[in-house]
């Protein structure tokens, strides 16, 4: 029986597609570069702001310089955009109370700048004692490298094995795994099923009250 749950962010909590997209095509535009759509940027979201601008630019701009430059334009138009549009998805909030009042730990861990995460949860989530909301830190490696994922767990004094990660890609399933927790991909974000039978996820999940099943809440 789990007794922890280590969600991502982006795609699995709050939809931040619109409010991403946006402030990457606003850098796009200011070099005339070509935009993109926004289903287009599910498949560049989750491995960090830079590897986003990185894979949004033209291929013949991918220079270090250029990316490190498109980088802090981003970092500029997404401090001002990144509550403009994002918002949680449906029953998600109120799965993640239930899982309060019966006593589950709840982590979050995120390649999203930890600022950013930090508010965004406190904004959406006012009423939850997150035992940690790891984004990007320095000196902590990115997902799929499960240290975030692992400092969680030792905040919350649990054993890897008594967590599940939840999250709606590869990476998390990856995360997961490699921190020696359970793992759970969610259909409502940003990636597809697919991606979850390929990285042997423990669960798929079409809906957030789905994930009570997993707690023998419901």
């Amino acid at each position: 029986m789990y007794k922890g749950v280590i969600f991502d962010l982006d795609g699995t909590l709050l939809n931040t597609l619109y409010d991403l997209s946006d402030s990457v095509n606003s850098v796009l535009a200011s070099y005339g570069y070509p935009q993109h759509e926004y289903e287009s940027y599910k498949q560049k979201i989750g491995k960090g702001m830079r590897n986003l601008i990185k894979v949004s630019l033209p291929e013949s701009a991918r220079n270090e310089e250029n990316i490190s430059e498109a980088v802090n334009k981003f970092m500029e138009a997404y401090a001002k955009n990144y509550m403009n549009k994002t918002v949680p998805y449906d029953n998600i909030t109120e799965t993640v109370q239930i899982l309060q009042e019966n006593g589950i730990k709840i982590g979050v861990n995120t390649n999203k700048k930890s600022e950013y995460a930090v508010n965004l949860m406190h904004k959406f989530f006012p009423d939850i004692s997150f035992s940690g909301i790891f984004g990007e830190i320095q000196g902590i490696p990115k997902k799929p490298d499960p240290a975030g994922a692992l400092k969680i767990a030792e905040i919350m004094e649990l054993s890897p094995k008594e967590i599940i990660y939840i999250g709606d890609s590869g990476i998390d399933i990856q995360t997961g795994k490699n921190a020696g927790m359970g793992t759970a991909g969610v259909l409502w974000g940003f990636r597809g099923k697919e991606e979850f039978i390929a990285n042997n996820a423990d669960y798929i999940i079409e809906n957030p009250k789905q994930i009570l099943n997993i707690f023998n809440l419901q």
